[in-house]
């Protein structure tokens, strides 16, 4: 499959303000939109592979988060999961849409579970149709944080993340990816590229706290997943040692009311190791959501 490089990606987005920093953002497709929430710590061109199939039925709406990719990276920010949550609002509304479907993988499921959580409260200025859920950690207990990951939360964070390499990028991504498809060099170049633009590795020490958030919000969020009516889906790979089979078991636990699809020989990134099955599981979704939505609007 050929994927673009991140100069193409970048070329087919567009770049819009949010609270005084330039965010980009690329939107494609027809149909209802789709807020494609990346992870950490790539950005919005993990979902390249699957975009040309997703876009026939949705409008994909796709920011690179603060701190990532394309987007502004400013120094000694917060970079709160509910900014980002906010962040995601300001993208659906400079594209004109009022109600969105979510596919998020990784930190961008925590970015989820915070607009869940504020649409059941009735604190969301977007309709939320559905979410397709990719490898994350969902839930705290289940998150094997890698040793880098650890290390960034330290003291020892700043430095560490000043000396990471391209080589260690992609150890990391190697050690996390299924044995059914290692991630190829180009990928790990697209990924460098984004990581480190514009300096984005001083973000890191910065943006890896959303792992404390989780432990402090969880009974928000998980709550979220647990008593939404709207569909919930998972799909995961089961090879990933931070949130594979392991995170799929606590998940079938705790959700049980949601779809799971378990992808053997996958790992953390399914996007992007196994997107022909990430795509019919979530066109699967997409379709069980508009059932769903013409029901609710039915009263049935």
């Amino acid at each position: 499959m050929s994927i673009p490089s991140v100069e193409e990606w970048r070329a087919m987005g567009t770049v819009f303000r949010f609270r005084g920093h330039a965010v980009f953002m690329r939107i494609g497709g027809s149909g209802p939109a789709l807020l494609a929430i990346h992870g950490f710590p790539t950005a919005g061109w993990d979902w390249c592979k699957v975009w040309p199939e997703l876009a026939r039925v949705r409008t994909l709406v796709a920011p690179d988060l603060l701190g990532f990719g394309l987007s502004a990276k400013p120094r000694r920010h917060s970079y709160r999961i509910a900014e980002q949550a906010d962040l995601c609002l300001a993208a659906l509304n400079e594209a004109g849409f009022s109600s969105a479907d979510v596919l998020a993988h990784d930190y961008g499921d925590t970015v989820a579970q915070e607009l869940l959580a504020r649409f059941e409260a009735g604190d969301c200025p977007v309709r939320l149709r559905s979410l397709v859920l990719l490898n994350g950690g969902l839930f705290p207990e289940t998150h094997r944080a890698l040793l880098t990951q650890r290390v960034l939360r330290t003291p020892l964070g700043a430095l560490v993340a000043l000396l990471f390499t391209r080589r260690r990028l992609a150890q990391v991504m190697r050690k996390i990816f299924g044995r059914n498809a290692p991630p190829s060099d180009t990928e790990i170049d697209a990924f460098w590229e984004l990581l480190q633009r514009d300096r984005g590795r001083r973000a890191l020490p910065h943006l890896i706290r959303y792992i404390d958030e989780r432990r402090a919000e969880r009974a928000r969020w998980v709550g979220a997943l647990q008593h939404t009516r709207i569909p919930i889906t998972l799909v995961a790979g089961v090879d990933d040692p931070i949130s594979g089979a392991h995170m799929i078991a606590r998940f079938r636990e705790l959700v049980p009311h949601a779809a799971v699809v378990e992808l053997d020989g996958v790992g953390h990134y399914p996007q992007i190791e196994a997107p022909t099955a990430v795509v019919a599981a979530a066109l699967l979704a997409l379709g069980r959501s508009a059932v769903f939505a013409a029901e609710a609007s039915s009263g049935g």
